[in-house]
């Protein structure tokens, strides 16, 4: 398995577990971590044996505190403009656009980028001393990494206005009332957390679930028809050997095994 300076990545049957590993700077992500998260998520998905994807940061403080800043301090308009367009194609699009689902497991603070980052996944499990905000407006600055756009659809217009124009942080309990996390547990029992919601999505359909992330995500795309594309993933699926054996198994009342195609 290749390695990597800033990241861990490690799987486990059908699961891959990937961690950003620079404790000593909170997990910040700066330009080399995202590429390698780039990396080992691109990795991760053409991998078939691989059903589910966790993403988390190591240590007990933070999931990601944020973007280096001592990275982008001197950049021009035009260099902060390739930072952030560069940025979200690499990673946050790319992630959002996964087709193997993607849990962040947020085990301490998810600041600027690093909430950012757990928002691009497709949902979000905290542990209860968790913190999370897009603290960009105190710095002169606002969020780059999709933070406008993905912290709205998740929270409503209104939390997200107030939590970017104070520069805020919610706790996670605040979090799961406002629907950013899923669930709150504690830091000891979140990666089992994660790892029992990942066992039963992989127990599915991976070219189903493909399907319905491709139709979930088109909804919040401008110019596109989400229930025209459910339509058209719907009828695609009649086409997979996943269809096949998914009715034959309802039909012969046994558990279905995905050959995944």
């Amino acid at each position: 398995m290749k390695r990597y300076d800033n990241i861990i990545l490690e799987q486990d049957n059908d699961l891959a577990v990937i961690t950003i590993n620079r404790p000593n700077k909170l997990n910040a992500l700066n330009r080399e971590t995202i590429q390698e998260l780039h990396d080992a998520f691109e990795k991760a998905d053409a991998d078939p044996s691989i059903k589910v994807i966790i993403i988390t940061g190591s240590g007990e403080k933070a999931f990601v505190a944020g973007a280096d800043i001592s990275e982008f301090a001197n950049f021009s308009v035009k260099e902060g403009k390739k930072l952030a367009a560069k940025g979200q194609e690499l990673l946050f699009d790319f992630i959002e656009n996964l087709s193997t689902p993607v849990i962040a497991a947020i085990n301490g603070f998810a600041l600027g980028g690093g909430l950012e980052l757990a928002m691009a996944c497709h949902f979000r499990v905290a542990s209860d001393n968790a913190k999370m905000g897009l603290p960009e407006v105190s710095l002169g600055v606002i969020p780059g990494y999709g933070g406008t756009q993905r912290l709205p659809s998740l929270v409503g217009k209104g939390r997200a206005m107030e939590m970017i124009m104070t520069a805020g942080m919610i706790d996670a309990n605040q979090a799961l009332a406002y629907g950013l996390v899923n669930h709150v547990t504690s830091q000891d029992e979140l990666s089992s957390l994660c790892e029992k919601i990942a066992s039963k999505i992989s127990r599915n359909s991976s070219v189903a679930i493909s399907a319905a992330i491709r139709a979930i995500n088109a909804n919040f795309e401008d110019g596109i028809n989400g229930f025209e594309v459910e339509i058209h993933e719907f009828g695609t699926c009649f086409g997979t050997k996943d269809f096949v054996e998914g009715t034959t198994a309802f039909l012969e009342k046994r558990k279905a095994d995905f050959p995944g195609k």
